[in-house]
Parts: C-alpha cells; structure tokens; sequence
C-alpha cells in the first residue's frame, strides 16, 4: 500500500514544510519594526527509514540507522545577519524573496500532488 501513496506522501510532506516556512517568513516580515528581533527560518530534516538507505552492514560494528514516522521542521534563529541600529537582524527585501520562492515552490507542489492524485483516480476508474 505504501507503494501505491509513496510518491503522494513525499509531495505532501515537502508542501506542508513549505507552507509552515511561509509562516515563519511571514512572522518575519510582521516584526520587521520590533527591536531586537532576530528572524527565524524553519529546516527540513527528513528522517530515512532502513528501506531507504538500504545500508549494507559489513561489519557487525556499524550502526543502523534509526526508523522514524514522518519528516521533521525545525525553526531555526538567523543569529549571522547584520543587526540595524535597533538590533532588528530583519531585512525586508531577502524575506520577500524567501517569501516569493517558498510560494512558488508550494504551488509547484501542490500542482505535482494534483498530477499524481489525477494518475491514481485514472488508474482506478481506468479512465
């Protein structure tokens, strides 16, 4: 069954990451005027499972790797920006172009998930 969703768990997983770094960026944007605020970014961490990797183990020594549910974000502080007089880190015009980026490759998922959804409904109905 796993094979059949495999391709449609992927999309999903990498759309709903871009959909919560649109938030983070978003939350950015609104505190560009707050003193001190250091902006944020969400990390994609995807955990593999063993039939992913397909790891050989040639020695008993090795370490296997560990089997997790589902993909993990992490938001993350950008600590390296340069601070304003304020010390606000935020520069509108980068988290503009995350923002611009993140929805189009959103949509470029949600599109890919539409793609896949239609292939699945035409191999059931036969249509």
């Amino acid at each position: 069954m796993s094979e059949l969703w495999g391709k449609t768990d992927a999309i999903s997983e990498t759309a709903a990451y871009y959909l919560e770094r649109s938030k983070v960026i978003q939350s950015n944007i609104a505190n560009a005027d707050t003193p001190g605020y250091v902006p944020k970014d969400l990390k994609f961490e995807k955990c593999l499972d063993k039939e992913t990797l397909k790891l050989k183990t040639t020695d008993p020594k090795h370490i296997e790797p560990e089997p997790c549910d589902k993909a993990q974000f992490k938001v993350v502080e950008l600590i390296n920006k340069i601070a304003g007089y304020d010390k606000n880190r935020v520069n509108v015009d980068e988290e503009l172009g995350k923002l611009a980026e993140t929805a189009i490759m959103y949509k470029t998922m949600v599109q890919s998930l539409h793609v896949e959804l239609a292939k699945l409904k035409i191999s059931i109905t036969g249509r």
